[in-house]
């Protein structure tokens, strides 16, 4: 790289960290000076905040009230509350959403409920080809309990593989290995015009872009929120069922705490009225609230504002890649336009394994898919455009080192 390029590049990165509207949110969180961390979309960073209010969870409401913190500490209602307060953050209204479970076992019932809300005469649920393994594991699991046949498709070849068989459709809405945004709107109309049901997978998108649940008549979603929403490792999923299905919503695991009397402890099972529906066993309390705290880092956020963030520093990492990076040793899978980008850039690498662990080794912390994609992810909230400057810096010296092999 010559000397020139590096300090235009390193010069634009600072006028626009000191421009952007979200760079104050960078103080919220647990991060390392002399580091870049670009793994905000496996696992998002600790807000600052969040270990004292976890503390006051075990020692006051655990510790202190014990029992008396289903009640006294809202334990009992934070499944909903929680979820009301990610529904903003993919455009869903209040009353839709609960937390709790993993994402995997939200899209079991979601993809089963969905097969059911089709009704019968339909067969098939079409499956996203591409999609993260245990999505597909799960909906054929699902498959093979309603009776359905499983149908894995592209999802650009969605609308020509619906039909009259169809009952439901479960896609991401970003690649985890290239982060392709798929078009959430289009597809949910064509599967609606087909009569099916279609279930949205969030994980990749939730916190990083406009989702728009409601305004796109999305039926039920999913997502994790150890991403994007940096609830911490293993915090709690969460499952969205638009209000109109909410009635005709019949879960696959009904348990106490979804009950329309849960203690009433009745051998007959009735479902509760609205989102808690979705509800199965006694939530993970700890956990839960720990999320329900990391939440916080977003008053105030305009979603709009994270995504221009988030394609502004995509755009300007790969300008540095091609400016710094040995010609030929990366190339991007990921989608120049920005309608079909999510948050993360995904490099073509020989070599990927060994070059991302020389990264980490020096302080730049993405991730890889074997054999040969290097990823980062770029979390608006905390990661800024030095840092984009950094990271393909770094790795354009990886590359044309010896370090590497």
């Amino acid at each position: 790289m010559s000397e020139t390029t590096r300090d235009s590049l390193r010069e634009r990165a600072l006028v626009l960290d000191a421009a952007d509207p979200l760079a104050a949110r960078r103080k919220l969180f647990a991060l390392d000076d002399d580091g870049v961390y670009l793994d905000g979309n496996s696992l998002g960073a600790l807000p600052v905040h969040v270990p004292a209010r976890v503390q006051d969870v075990l020692t006051r409401q655990w510790g202190e009230l014990r029992i008396r913190s289903w009640d006294e500490s809202g334990w009992w209602t934070a499944p909903e509350r929680i979820g009301d307060r990610i529904a903003p953050l993919v455009g869903a209204a209040a009353g839709q959403i609960v937390v709790g479970d993993s994402t995997s076992v939200n899209v079991f019932k979601a993809v089963v409920a969905a097969a059911r809300i089709a009704g019968g005469g339909r067969d098939e649920i079409l499956v996203d080809a591409t999609t993260f393994p245990t999505d597909g594991y799960i909906a054929a699991s699902a498959a093979r309990l309603t009776g359905h046949r499983i149908v894995p498709v592209a999802p650009a070849d969605v609308p020509a593989a619906l039909g009259p068989r169809t009952a439901a459709v479960l896609l991401n809405h970003v690649d985890y290995r290239s982060g392709r945004l798929h078009d959430l709107p289009g597809l949910t109309a064509a599967v609606h015009a087909a009569g099916a049901v279609v279930v949205w997978d969030l994980c990749h998108s939730a916190g990083a872009l406009p989702v728009g649940l409601d305004e796109h008549g999305v039926d039920l979603a999913v997502g994790c929120t150890y991403k994007y929403l940096n609830g911490g490792p293993g915090s709690p999923a969460y499952l969205y069922v638009a209000e109109r299905h909410q009635a005709a919503f019949d879960s696959p695991l009904p348990g106490w705490n979804s009950h329309a009397d849960p203690f009433g402890m009745t051998p007959d099972y009735a479902p509760a009225d609205g989102s808690v529906r979705g509800r199965v066993g006694t939530p993970d309390i700890v956990s839960m609230l720990t999320l329900e705290a990391a939440l916080d880092v977003w008053d105030g956020v305009s979603v709009d504002a994270v995504r221009a963030k988030s394609l502004a520093l995509t755009d300007f990492f790969l300008e540095c890649v091609e400016a710094y990076a040995p010609a030929g040793r990366v190339t991007s899978v990921t989608p120049a336009a920005h309608a079909e980008r999510g948050s993360q850039v995904a490099l073509h690498c020989d070599g990927a394994e060994p070059v991302m662990r020389r990264l980490i080794e020096r302080g730049v912390v993405g991730d890889l898919r074997r054999p040969d994609v290097l990823r980062f992810g770029f979390t608006p909230l905390y990661v800024g455009f030095a840092d984009a400057e950094r990271a393909a810096r770094i790795l354009a010296e990886v590359l044309a080192g010896d370090t590497v092999g």
